[in-house]
């Protein structure tokens, strides 16, 4: 690679830097060309001397021999491309090439007559002047007559300074060698590094799984090992038309070589597009691929699983990245360790985010809390709706048991990493490490509700899944939508409430067609996924007889919301106004008559409240009875005179 800075200058201030020797040996080589042109202006042998003394000088070739060694140019053709610099560079190179009523600019023509060992095929296509665009051919009536110009990129490359192409900045984004890197991921960063310094063919890798910002790193350490840069471009920012396409790959191809880089190619989630196939099979040089589902090429490529970190390596990656704050945190990294699923950058990024909390006052178990549940949180609130958890424990009217089954619930989400890892379960099945639930009952029971109180109980984000965003009716369509919810929730360990689940997960059908196949493949699919997701997935359904036996056997809690008694419905009527509200005269037993469930109640009391407000008035049982009313014709259910006998 061209340095630009002095070498060993610290150590030696008699030894030039690269870049000085290398303007030198590009001036002695200039005045012999302009020799050349312009025969008499100087004496030949000096001139070759003094080209023979500059590279000898050179720390290292300079930048014409290395191009030239790069691309395989012929002695012609170094030649003639420092012709074209010369024109840029050299004002009595310009004006020798305008003599004899040229327009301007060297000529094809120029380089036969003047130049050393002249050959025709220079100027071909195929060649690697213009196979490269190291320069580029003017319109004209001959060949030999056509204005010839360097391009731009390569004559500062001459100069000594190797900077990205500007054709390409706008389409690729360095990636730099990461500091913070999961230790499996390094290791195979060692491996591919291995085998690239061991081969001079290069076949594509594509890094496959969950973690797309760790198989950034990878590739990125790999290049790094092999003393090269890496840059990625964006699957769906590649151009699609074939000359276009093969403008880009050209291009690039030249920019590997110069700088000397890596490409790597970056699907996400989206299927992989035919530009990115078509480009992969035209390179030769380093590039990776990183997309969930396995290129189609018609060449030889490897392929390779990355991850996002188990939970020990995120603990360590934590004490890596948070450095002496980690010791203040005692077991805080094990719960955000267990319950969170950060790739090293996002681990890294949310470190500095941490630093900057602490500074502002907040403890750094919170700030530790808090900034790993927010890392992730963009990916999920595009795909389901988030619910702000304002529920407590004393909001919930439930039976013992039902309550019991929500705390246990809650402790097998907060201990994980003891059972899984710490005391070896986590060994044993894989599989089965996620914490599902399934919550049956009629509507308002509070299973929602309930969802809300274990999110606020774990400090954790609730997402409500949008059934019809998630169900198509492509076929194979809804698999995708349900993998891009649960790897978007892992990012944040967001409790993920599946509403009226029964809508998607009834009873398997019988398979008649390929459709209902494929139905049966989702639903399978999703336990699977359930079972594997290290968070909380939280099922609701109004009837639990709709679902299939073989789902519930897979569940570890099925909790039935009852529809609440007549003591369980007065402790909801006095959970149901808030502190602040004005009341007067409220008689909860006689509430307690309505027969309604807890939503409905809340409903009520809200309604209730509105209806007082409007008239300056606090909260009695009248504007209970109108608000009653109003719900009893929205639900289609008239209430009884029994129900509501003394509210006036």
């Amino acid at each position: 690679m061209v340095e630009t800075t002095t070498a060993g200058a610290a150590a030696d201030t008699s030894v030039p830097s690269w870049s000085d020797a290398n303007q030198r040996l590009l001036a002695a080589e200039l005045a012999r060309l302009r020799f050349r042109l312009t025969p008499g202006a100087g004496d030949v042998a000096a001139l070759d001397a003094g080209v023979a003394e500059a590279a000898a000088a050179m720390p290292a070739p300079g930048a014409l021999d290395r191009l030239a060694e790069t691309f395989e140019l012929s002695a012609f053709e170094r030649s003639l491309l420092l012709l074209c610099a010369g024109v840029e560079m050299d004002s009595a190179i310009a004006e020798a090439c305008v003599s004899g009523g040229r327009r301007g600019g060297a000529t094809f023509g120029i380089g036969l007559a003047a130049l050393d060992e002249p050959h025709w095929s220079a100027l071909t296509p195929a060649r690697p002047l213009r196979r490269w665009r190291l320069i580029e051919t003017e319109p004209a009536p001959t060949l030999t007559g056509a204005t010839l110009r360097i391009d731009e990129r390569i004559l500062h490359y001459l100069a000594g300074i190797n900077v990205h192409d500007a054709r390409l900045q706008a389409l690729l984004r360095r990636h730099e060698a990461p500091t913070l890197i999961a230790a499996d991921h390094d290791t195979l960063a060692d491996t591919l590094a291995a085998m690239w310094k061991r081969s001079s063919t290069l076949p594509p890798i594509h890094l496959g799984g969950d973690d797309e910002a760790g198989a950034e790193d990878v590739a990125a350490a790999t290049a790094g090992r092999c003393a090269m840069q890496l840059f990625v471009i964006a699957a769906e920012d590649l151009p699609a038309g074939a000359v276009e396409l093969q403008s880009f790959a050209t291009l690039w191809e030249r920019e590997a070589a110069l700088l000397p880089a890596a490409l790597l190619v970056q699907c996400g989630e989206a299927r992989i597009p035919p530009a990115a196939i078509s480009l992969l099979e035209q390179l030769h040089g380093a590039a990776f691929i990183v997309a969930r589902e396995r290129p189609q090429l018609r060449r030889a490529a490897l392929q390779y699983e990355v991850g996002k970190p188990a939970a020990p390596e995120q603990k360590r990656l934590w004490q890596a990245a948070l450095g002496a704050t980690a010791g203040t945190l005692n077991g805080a990294l094990d719960g955000v360790a267990t319950q969170f699923r950060l790739s090293a950058q996002a681990i890294g990024r949310a470190a500095s985010t941490i630093g900057e909390r602490i500074a502002s006052g907040e403890s750094a178990a919170s700030a530790l809390w808090q900034t790993s549940r927010s890392s992730g949180r963009q990916r999920l609130d595009d795909l389901a709706q988030h619910v702000a958890p304002g529920a407590t424990w004393d909001d919930l009217v439930l039976p013992e048991q039902q309550l019991g089954a929500l705390r246990q619930l809650a402790a097998q989400v907060r201990r994980r990493i003891r059972v899984y890892d710490e005391w070896g379960f986590g060994r044993r099945n894989a599989r089965g490490l996620g914490v599902s639930a399934l919550f049956s009952g009629e509507s308002g029971t509070g299973k929602t509700l309930a969802a809300e109180v274990l999110a606020g109980e774990l400090h954790l984000d609730l997402y409500r899944i949008d059934l019809s965003s998630v169900v198509n009716k492509y076929i194979g369509e809804t698999e995708k939508n349900l993998r891009r919810v649960f790897d978007a929730a892992e990012d944040t360990g967001a409790i993920l409430l599946f509403d009226e689940a029964d809508a998607l997960f009834g009873k398997r059908s019988e398979v008649k067609d390929s459709h209902d196949r494929y139905a049966n493949i989702e639903v399978s699919y999703l336990l699977q996924r359930m079972e594997a997701y290290r968070g909380l997935a939280i099922l609701t359904t109004n009837l639990k007889s709709a679902l299939d036996p073989a789902f519930q056997r897979r569940l570890r809690f099925i909790v039935h919301f009852p529809f609440p008694d007549a003591v369980q419905r007065e402790a909801i009527w006095h959970r149901a106004f808030p502190a602040n509200t004005p009341t007067e005269s409220l008689d909860f037993t006689k509430l307690a008559r309505l027969h309604v469930a807890g939503g409905a109640v809340r409903n009520i009391a809200l309604n209730a409240a509105f209806l007082a407000a409007d008239n300056d008035e606090p909260v009695t049982m009248r504007h209970l009875l109108a608000a009653a009313q109003a719900e009893s014709a929205k639900l289609e259910r008239p209430l009884s005179p029994t129900e509501t006998r003394g509210w006036q």
